[in-house]
């Protein structure tokens, strides 16, 4: 899997300075919080809680739970204007969702690879090549899982193969329509925003003939393997 990393674009959309920001991110003793010991407070399948006794800039302690996780990846997979998501419920949300392709890293693992697998397992589409385009820090207040999201380039179909424990379909929706429901709050979860925003950024909400797009929509919703994976996210 060719994992494409860089500040250099090939989307015409031109690169800009990182300077500044990379300044204003550079640590800072009058903003920093030193940690002066922390407990493991409850460790489940896929993060753990510790509670931190952090030394705040004036010299005051503070307590501090954090959540930590190893991290995720996704896929944003644009097709003829239209996005492949993922449709499922979402029990911590109490409601169905609408998401790109995405799972939780492995200890270690690569997040290219883990993109690629979710992608195919999911999906059963399989990338060419993956560019990173964001990293996506969900709750920075008190988390530290980050999602890395990835373009997919030279999509071609495979076999999906589901794991047991999730039930989802795929479905395939024209941007525009997706940038619409963001707007209207339908479509709340933060890596599937970035990866609309990326791919109309791109110009990819145009499709290549509205008649062979709306054909392979019906083809494509017709195929979306129905299975089960353990929703580990």
């Amino acid at each position: 899997m060719d994992e494409s990393v860089g500040s250099e674009r090939s989307d015409g959309l031109g690169v800009g300075s990182t300077e500044r920001v990379e300044e204003l991110l550079r640590p800072d003793d009058r903003l920093v919080e030193r940690v002066a010991s922390r407990e493991v407070a409850w460790k489940g399948l896929i993060f753990e809680v510790q509670r931190l006794d952090v030394v705040c800039p004036d010299g005051s302690h503070a307590r501090r739970d954090v959540l930590l996780h190893h991290g995720g990846a996704g896929v944003c997979a644009v097709r003829d204007g239209r996005i492949c998501l993922v449709r499922q419920y979402r029990v911590a949300l109490g409601r169905m969702t609408l998401e790109i392709p995405a799972g939780k890293l492995e200890a270690g693992e690569d997040p290219a690879v883990c993109a690629a697998r979710e992608l195919e397992e999911e999906t059963g589409l399989v990338a060419e090549s993956l560019e990173r385009i964001a990293v996506s820090a969900g709750a920075p207040g008190f988390n530290d899982e980050k999602t890395r999201i990835f373009m997919a380039h030279g999509l071609h179909r495979h076999e999906a193969s589901p794991d047991e424990g999730e039930f989802v379909d795929v479905v395939w929706l024209p941007l525009e329509d997706v940038m619409a429901a963001i707007r209207a709050g339908l479509v709340e979860d933060s890596k599937t925003v970035i990866s609309v925003y990326e791919a109309l950024a791109r110009g990819m909400g145009r499709p290549a003939t509205a008649g062979s797009a709306a054909a392979d929509a019906r083809s494509e919703d017709s195929r979306a393997p129905r299975g089960s994976r353990q929703g580990l996210r």
